[in-house]
């Protein structure tokens, strides 16, 4: 999921996400900063900013992005959560109050998909080659899928308050945590936070596929955002939406992918199965109060795939935009509390 700057839009591509104001004035007050992180793109797009301040904001957004990283990675040895991986131990282990809030909403929202969400599924990202681990040369074997799933499960599990502070517990010592599906949540609303503490009221901050936005764009107008068409082509806008101060996220299958032993292998594992998703929902959008949240859902949805998500985005009150493939051509579906974020829709 990453993020593009065109001309009047935002495009965060497993979305396709877009910042909209056209008029001249505006594209003269409006700033952008750019970046990697993360394995992605991160952008900041500020009004009313001068252009003395930049510099010192860039700065402070490339701190705040390594510490989150220096947290969260499961590329880096030394991370955080790559430091709780290693440990085959099962009592507490002392983490943030960061780390302790993203694992609290990804257990809460794994709970509410019967487990389609589910943090502990690295060992099976990692056989399928999606993690550090190089790609599998073949498709593994049942075996194979069995042993990593054995390894898996969000029962094994739990945030604890001790004497110390927060901390993570796991009864199974091999469970290894893998927080990439809200990482770009959770580091956008960082960004968000960041953009308060430095008196920057209006901004829309992304990392990867997820946005957040608060204030107004330069001229007045509201951040809107695209929803990409689920194709490898850049910028084709599926629908638009304001976002309203919110935090939206898309997953979707159709970027981060290989081929192996002729298949198409997507990125987004099943843990019921231990295999990736196979069904024809190409991409979910989710609205939400935090990017965070809209970031942990997005991906239990996907992989819950068409009727199911509908089902649950109803149950639980949802603001989701779903694509799905039919034949050669997409069709979308938008639950009741998206639709008063839509601003248009292309068919």
């Amino acid at each position: 999921m990453k993020a593009f700057l065109g001309a009047g839009l935002l495009f965060a591509a497993t979305l396709a996400l877009t910042g909209c104001d056209n008029s001249p004035t505006a594209s003269a007050q409006n700033s952008v900063l750019s970046g990697k992180t993360m394995g992605t793109v991160w952008r900041v797009t500020v009004a009313g900013v001068p252009a003395a301040r930049l510099p010192q904001l860039q700065e402070a957004i490339s701190r705040q992005l390594s510490h989150d990283d220096q947290e969260l990675s499961t590329w880096k040895a030394d991370s955080a959560l790559s430091r709780f991986n290693q440990y085959q131990g099962t009592a507490p282990w002392p983490v943030s109050e960061g780390m302790a809030d993203i694992v609290t909403m990804a257990l809460r929202i794994g709970k509410k998909t019967d487990g389609a969400m589910d943090i502990t599924v690295g060992p099976l990202v990692n056989l399928w080659g999606f993690g550090p681990v190089a790609a599998p040369e073949h498709t593994p074997d049942p075996q194979a899928i069995d042993s990593a799933k054995a390894l898996t499960g969000l029962q094994h599990l739990k945030v604890i308050q001790t004497s110390q502070g927060q901390a993570l517990q796991k009864d199974l010592p091999g469970l290894y945590v893998d927080l990439s599906t809200m990482g770009e949540g959770y580091a956008t609303d960082h960004l968000a936070r960041l953009m308060e503490s430095e008196g920057v009221t209006n901004y829309l901050v992304s990392v990867g596929g997820a946005l957040l936005s608060r204030g107004q764009s330069a001229g007045g107008r509201p951040w809107r955002v695209a929803i990409q068409q689920p194709t490898d082509q850049e910028d084709v806008a599926q629908a638009v939406v304001d976002l309203q101060e919110h935090g939206i996220s898309t997953s979707g299958d159709y970027r981060n992918y290989y081929e192996l032993d002729g298949k198409r292998i997507s990125h987004i594992i099943d843990p019921a199965t231990g295999r990736p998703i196979e069904h024809k929902l190409a991409s979910a959008t989710v609205i939400a109060t935090t990017a965070m949240e809209a970031d942990g859902w997005d991906t239990g949805l996907m992989v819950l795939g068409t009727e199911k998500a509908k089902a649950l985005a109803i149950k639980q009150h949802l603001a989701v935009f779903l694509i799905i493939r039919e034949g050669n051509k997409f069709v979308t579906w938008s639950s009741p509390l998206f639709k008063s974020f839509l601003v248009s829709q292309d068919h």
